[in-house]
């Protein structure tokens, strides 16, 4: 209990120090935001305009009060408003948030129901057939694109089989099936390279479980196979699996914009890409922040899964 204190302790220390250089790091770029924001419209600016932007902005302020009042906004949960159509930030992010998680959920749920079996499959029967042709499909998926992927899926599925439609959202409540139907793609597109990492990383992890002294001890004392795959190799293995795939549905967070591009899927990315078009600082500002803190979170987690999977890990 107390190392999960400590690490919360110091999960919270993070949060702040990125939001600080979030901060700093916005008011660290050349230039006026005010202007850059009124320059989009074209022509001159008007210095009325202006102030009355940088005011609204907070700009005016002493850079030490825009960063107390900043500070206590995120203590309150209080993200701003958009610069665009003056939406509380807040709320867009809190719409759009969960369509991105779900993605990577279920591009995580397809990674681990589809590596890990190829990838135990290699190790068991390593050098043989069965590893070579793992070794040939995971190096295909990982050398193609995801948005090629993505694309492909949408020509079979979509254009040649009519299975689904190409692309688009419709929420869970108010049509279950046709939302799971909307989501496999993308969620495939993401999955399958995915998949292709998490079956060569338990390959490697797992063969080098497996040539360890305390396996060979195992099998003198007369430990089936199975149980020695299953209780010892697998579990000693998760740990360098469960890191890489956590790295990548970190990385997903704010990555997934292609696919949520190439299936119309209205989450958290693309809202991210669509503000820094708009150049609207406080979304930017928002959306990285909220970033931020859900892998500050997931590492709190991963470390969590490695003190129950490694019980020296709390020592």
């Amino acid at each position: 209990m107390n190392w999960l204190l400590r690490r919360l302790a110091t999960s919270l220390l993070l949060a702040w120090a990125v939001a600080t250089v979030v901060f700093l790091a916005i008011h660290m770029i050349p230039g006026d935001p005010a202007e850059m924001l009124l320059s989009q419209t074209g022509g001159a600016i008007d210095p009325v305009a202006l102030d009355n932007l940088r005011r609204k902005l907070g700009l005016d302020q002493p850079l030490l009060k825009q960063y107390a009042a900043s500070m206590m906004g995120l203590l309150r949960g209080d993200l701003g408003v958009s610069l665009r159509d003056g939406t509380p930030i807040a709320e867009q992010i809190a719409l759009r948030l969960p369509r991105t998680l779900e993605l990577i959920a279920a591009a995580g749920l397809i990674a681990l129901v589809l590596g890990v079996p190829l990838g135990m499959a290699a190790a068991v029967h390593a050098g043989g057939w069965i590893d070579r042709l793992v070794a040939q499909i995971t190096g295909f998926a990982l050398a193609v694109p995801v948005f090629v992927v993505g694309t492909l899926l949408i020509m079979v599925f979509a254009q040649y089989l009519r299975w689904t439609p190409a692309g688009g959202y419709v929420a869970f409540s108010q049509a279950p099936a046709q939302h799971l139907i909307l989501l496999a793609m993308p969620a495939l597109s993401i999955g399958i390279g995915l998949a292709a990492m998490m079956a060569r990383m338990t390959r490697s992890a797992m063969l080098d479980v497996m040539s360890r002294d305390f396996i060979r001890t195992a099998r003198a004392k007369g430990v089936g196979e199975t149980a020695i795959l299953l209780r010892h190799v697998l579990r000693n293995a998760a740990t360098p699996v469960l890191t890489v795939l956590a790295l990548h549905l970190g990385a997903l967070l704010g990555g997934t914009v292609l696919v949520e591009h190439v299936f119309n899927w209205p989450g958290l990315s693309g809202f991210l890409v669509s503000a820094v078009s708009a150049r609207d600082y406080p979304e930017v500002v928002g959306i990285i922040l909220v970033i931020s803190i859900l892998l500050i979170l997931l590492n709190v987690v991963v470390d969590i899964l490695y003190a129950v999977l490694d019980p020296r890990v709390r020592q």
